[in-house]
């Protein structure tokens, strides 16, 4: 089972984009972030015409997220459990069934929370906290799962290309970088970095100064694995290219291969 997770970073934007890229690269679950769609609005022929079920969880020109599956979806449930108040479209799961197993993916598009400190990133620092939360919950239900999506956080120094840029950044900070090894900490098996140890590797590259030319990026999307699904991994890689086609998005996807 092929799973790409990509911010598309709007789907009325680049629509086109995302309809050449499943043509061609077709995965058999895609996980996108930053759709910045209502549901209704979302142009389901785009996904629907390349032989995907769509399940979205959208919200008026900001966030949203959506799962695309080859294979019917199960038990596909909305939202981050921890806070009712919650309105902002950030999460979604649903069981993908292998033909040697089934796998819970938790699609996610974690809050950037800039400027920090502040409400904003409180906000990220108590949703980081709710996403452990969850995790523990499968985890002690011995479901099979995986969360990906983009975490808005730059795990270490390898992941940026100037890392002394993002010290006091959000996706950088001390804390943030604690709320994510706590998470990996449950026994989840971060996907990339045990086929990439290196540095220099990035799935995001701003719009400005040029930073894809110069090769300035940093890398804040990711697999975290449970371990049942850890024993299945067979690669994991980054499709940088794609930053460099026609109207490109400001990340890239990630892929993830599994034995299942």
């Amino acid at each position: 089972m092929k799973i790409a997770t990509y911010n598309i970073n709007g789907i009325k934007a680049r629509h086109e984009t995302v309809a050449r890229w499943l043509a061609e690269d077709a995965p058999d679950v895609a996980v996108l972030q930053e759709i910045k769609s209502v549901d209704e609005a979302f142009p389901r022929e785009v996904v629907e015409d390349a032989g995907y079920e769509l399940h979205t969880h959208g919200q008026k020109g900001f966030n949203g997220v959506a799962l695309l599956s080859k294979t019917p979806l199960e038990d596909v449930t909305r939202g981050l459990p921890g806070d009712d108040s919650d309105e902002q479209a950030r999460y979604i799961e649903g069981t993908a069934i292998g033909e040697t197993g089934a796998v819970r993916i938790c699609g996610l598009y974690l809050p950037n929370g800039n400027p920090a400190p502040g409400p904003k990133y409180d906000y990220k620092l108590g949703w980081m906290a709710r996403l452990e939360a969850r995790a523990r919950d499968l985890l002690a239900a011995e479901e099979p799962f995986l969360m990906t999506g983009d975490f808005n956080v730059i795990p270490d120094d390898r992941d940026a290309a100037r890392p002394e840029a993002w010290r006091d950044d959000a996706l950088a900070r001390p804390e943030t970088r604690a709320a994510w090894r706590r998470l990996c900490n449950l026994g989840l098996t971060e996907a990339f970095r045990t086929r990439n140890p290196s540095p220099g590797h990035y799935s995001f590259w701003d719009y400005q100064a040029g930073a894809w030319d110069r090769n300035d990026g940093i890398r804040i999307d990711h697999f975290l694995l449970s371990p049942a699904i850890a024993d299945r991994l067979t690669d994991c890689t980054i499709q940088a290219e794609m930053r460099g086609r026609t109207k490109p998005s400001d990340h890239v996807p990630v892929w993830l291969d599994l034995d299942i």
